[in-house]
């Protein structure tokens, strides 16, 4: 009777590791060694001398290996069971493979249970009498296989220890149990089909006696299986029938909640959990689960709220509220709990707080920020440091324009993933470094890494920024043998080829893909395309063939079309495509409406430019610098200039572009020491300034006559003067204010710097200064040298747009077929100009200028 009742005590000792807890409980215990034995290896005789007496008790023996398998020591516990097999009369009893199996299954060693359950089949280990002791041993013995298939998501090997189950019994199992672990082993080994049948709820439903375990893993199922509204429809029956939910059932439902179709109330749910006390509201996992919801949701208020209630807080509370501010866009919420975490005794952050964080320093882009936290996890030994959150900061310096610190970074790490090199290698494409993107993906395939659908994303970006056509055509010819397809390829692909100007490829490629297999991204992708290489009415064709498609057009597809509208009629397309975006609600977007103040600037309507500008809710940097350039080419440069101190005061910070437009718009407009005061202004926004805004300067200059002016400037940048643009606008001021002798030193410079370009304009100018001398010699020296190095000037052309009718003019064009009354409407306008008092050039000036 002692025997029987002794096999009937569950193993229940090693249901858990090792923690404080159980080591409490275990003090309890009556010692089961001698205190002599101190060495590993006198503890390993004695216990197995232990185990090789007939006389020991099985009890003990388990007591012993439940200890060991608690303490974590699973090599010392598998020897001592193995000392029992050699020399037994019988095999060792089921409940002492239960203890060790159980063991495994409880430290997360899933394979070696497995192998030990197909040992004790091996050995015919199971009980062989139909008692409710031999039961309840199976009970044990089956449950644990079935958890570690479930582990270890071996499915297979799960239905045959499932069909094992149903051999040795002459009826379904009863124990909830081994049901509930049956349950668990198919909802965690099996991937979701729709096509394949419910085992899952199969088995749920056909279940004698069900508790919150049951259910809880059905939900859990259906989560999993992305299957919300089933998830919550079940969890409503279980709260109908009367079943308690536990802690883990609001953990289940939750993400639910937030992934469900419709409008749930989801604090009625919440409401329901106050409902069952504080000890379900203050469960970490519970708090953890629900701010979750609430931020996927967009009610950051609520989970804030969730979060600020919660008496304790762990790391993973405080990540989970980090990255919901990060989800919902308060990045500085985000950060601040960030900064408070660094700053608390109580919680430690981990890999998982500084990756949430570097997110949205990312999107602040606060390098300075950025770099303090780099700092700080260098001083906490930067080694230890996940390699995701290496890969983070590489992220947050290439956000915030730090290439080369990235690089610095990416360079260090003593070890990288695929996610490493893309990470880089698409860091140098999205800053406009192509070519080191590209000679990286060299790299990392000399590493023997495998390009993948991420590195091809950035190869193909590369090719359609460089316009590479070579590139280009390698990628995608890598991607069909190797049968990459990822989402986007198709608009990737259309843009490259578009890009490097095989627009009738691209077509192809649009048109091979039919048309319910196009998505927004590649109709936008075809429009692009045809806009960027001036095929308007293409463009406008793809346009309307995708609103026929049922298609909603966003920014960006009506953006490239407005900038398509060029000032050779295209003012009433524009005005069509704006109307078409206040119909649809899209000129309030500031893509759409930076677009639209570029366009009507373009055509010449500056008053509309200020008007849609003036109307817009939202204005970034772009939208600005836009408007600035428009004011100045349209001669406006006062007001560009105010707009440019109330820019600054509203706290949008310029860029390098913005400062072209301004001092352009200063130069057009003859502000000099405004534009000069602007110039200098640039170090106090930490911009540097490029060869563009030196030509500005010198064109700033020059216009106003300061001429030797702009000379000590252009001398003063040393190195950074060595550019043809620069001395370029240096030698037109020359020739427009007649500083003939100071043009030629120009000149002489000028061409040192232009032997590697082929530019014919300076050439022209420089002909041009010899002739105004009278020079003649020179003249024909310079024009011979451009016929010599094939050098030829691109005629000049204007146009004007009157009656819905484009008509262009190109310099001394003779075959155009108005040709007498174009050229006797000049005549009547030259000696208009006379009789008023103006000066036309000298024709000797231009003489000759025909034949090239």
């Amino acid at each position: 009777m002692s025997s029987s009742s002794s096999s009937l005590v569950p193993p229940l000792l090693v249901l858990c590791p090792s923690n404080a807890a159980t080591s409490s409980s275990s003090s309890r215990l009556p010692p089961l060694l001698p205190s002599s034995l101190t060495t590993p290896a006198a503890t390993i005789r004695e216990e197995s001398d232990h185990a090789k007496s007939p006389k020991r008790p099985t009890a003990l023996l388990r007591a012993r290996l439940s200890r060991l398998c608690k303490e974590g020591r699973l090599d010392r516990a598998r020897r001592l069971f193995d000392s029992i097999l050699p020399g037994a009369a019988d095999p060792p009893p089921t409940l002492l493979w239960n203890t060790l199996l159980i063991g495994y299954v409880c430290n997360s060693l899933p394979d070696d249970a497995l192998r030990l359950y197909a040992l004790m089949n091996m050995n015919n280990s199971f009980p062989r009498s139909a008692s409710a002791s031999a039961s309840d041993s199976d009970h044990y013995t089956y449950s644990s296989a079935l958890k570690a298939c479930a582990h270890s998501r071996r499915l297979r090997l799960g239905r045959s220890i499932h069909c094992h189950l149903i051999r040795r019994s002459s009826a379904p199992p009863k124990n909830p149990v081994l049901n509930n672990s049956l349950l668990n082993m198919y909802a965690c080994a099996s991937d979701p089909e729709p096509a394949r049948p419910d085992v899952v709820r199969a088995l749920f439903d056909r279940m004698p006696r069900r508790n919150a375990v049951s259910w809880n893993t059905v939900v859990a199922w259906y989560v999993r299986s992305c299957r919300p509204n089933d998830a919550l429809a079940l969890f409503k029956c279980m709260i109908e029938a009367g079943i308690r939910p536990s802690t883990v059932s609001f953990v289940n439902v939750f993400p639910a909640v937030a992934a469900a179709d419709g409008v749930i109330c989801h604090d009625a749910l919440y409401g329901l959990l106050i409902k069952h006390g504080k000890e379900y509201a203050d469960d970490l996992f519970v708090v953890s689960s629900a701010i979750c919801m609430f931020s996927e949701l967009g009610d950051i208020k609520s989970a804030r709220q969730v979060f600020d209630r919660a008496d304790d807080k762990n790391t993973e509370v405080w990540n989970t509220m980090i990255n919901g501010h990060v989800q919902n866009g308060q990045y500085v919420e985000a950060i601040d709990l960030f900064l408070q975490i660094l700053g608390s005794e109580a919680v430690n952050a981990d890999g998982v707080t500084f990756l949430s964080s570097l997110m949205a320093i990312s999107q602040l882009q606060d390098v300075k920020l950025g770099q303090q936290v780099h700092a700080y996890l260098i001083k906490d030994n930067l080694s230890a440091v996940p390699l995701i959150v290496r890969n983070a900061l590489i992220v947050m310096y290439s956000r915030c324009g730090r290439v080369q610190s990235a690089f610095d970074l990416f360079c260090q790490m003593p070890k990288r993933d695929i996610v490493s090199w893309n990470t880089m290698i698409t860091c140098f494409v999205q800053n406009g470094f192509d070519l080191e993107g590209i000679l990286l993906v060299y790299e990392m395939q000399k590493k023997g890494l495998i390009v993948d659908s991420v590195t091809s994303t950035a190869l193909l970006s590369a090719a359609s920024n460089l316009s590479s056509i070579r590139i280009g055509k390698e990628t995608h010819g890598y991607l069909l043998r190797h049968g990459i397809q990822f989402e986007g390829m198709e608009s990737y692909l259309v843009d490259m080829y578009a890009k490097s100007g095989c627009v009738e490829t691209a077509r192809q490629l649009f048109d091979g893909n039919s048309p319910p297999n196009r998505d927004q991204v590649t109709w936008n992708a075809m429009i692009a395309g045809y806009t960027q290489s001036g095929q308007t009415e293409q463009a406008i064709t793809v346009f309307r063939a995708m609103l026929e498609e049922g298609w909603e057009p966003n920014a960006v597809t009506l953006s490239p079309l407005l900038s398509a509208c060029d000032p050779v009629g295209g003012i009433q397309a524009g005005k069509q495509i704006h109307g078409f975006a206040i119909r649809h609600y899209l000129d309030d977007n500031v893509f759409v409406g930076t677009a639209l103040v570029d366009m009507y600037s373009k055509c010449g309507d500056i008053f509309a430019a200020e008007r849609v500008f003036e109307g817009m809710p939202v204005k970034n940097t772009v939208t600005y610098t836009t408007m600035l350039s428009a004011l100045g080419q349209h001669g406006l440069g006062a007001r560009a200039l105010s707009l440019f101190h109330t820019m600054e005061k509203l706290g949008t910070k310029p860029d390098a572009v913005t400062f072209v437009a301004v001092i352009s718009a200063c130069s057009y407009s003859g502000l000099v020491d405004d534009g000069l005061a602007v110039y200098y202004s640039m170090e106090k926004f930490g911009i540097a300034a490029t060869p563009e805004h030196h030509c500005c300067v010198v064109d700033l200059m020059g216009r106003a006559g300061r001429v030797e002016e702009a000379y000590e400037f252009v001398n003063s940048l040393g190195e950074d003067g060595n550019f043809v643009g620069i001395w370029g606008s240096l030698l037109a001021a020359c020739k427009v204010h007649g500083k003939l002798e100071l043009g030629k030193l120009v000149s002489e410079r000028l061409f040192q710097l232009e032997e590697e370009y082929g530019i014919a304009g300076y050439h022209v100018l420089h002909s041009n200064l010899h002739a105004v001398e009278g020079n003649w010699d020179n003249v024909d020296r310079v024009r011979k040298e451009m016929r010599e190095r094939g050098l030829r000037k691109v005629p000049g052309s204007s146009w004007i747009y009157v009656d819905n009718a484009a008509h262009r003019f190109n310099s001394r064009d003779q075959k155009h077929p108005e040709n007498f009354q174009i050229y006797s409407m000049l005549q009547e306008l030259t000696l208009e100009m006379k009789s008023s008092g103006f000066k036309t050039l000298d024709p000797c000036i231009l003489d000759g200028v025909a034949e090239f």
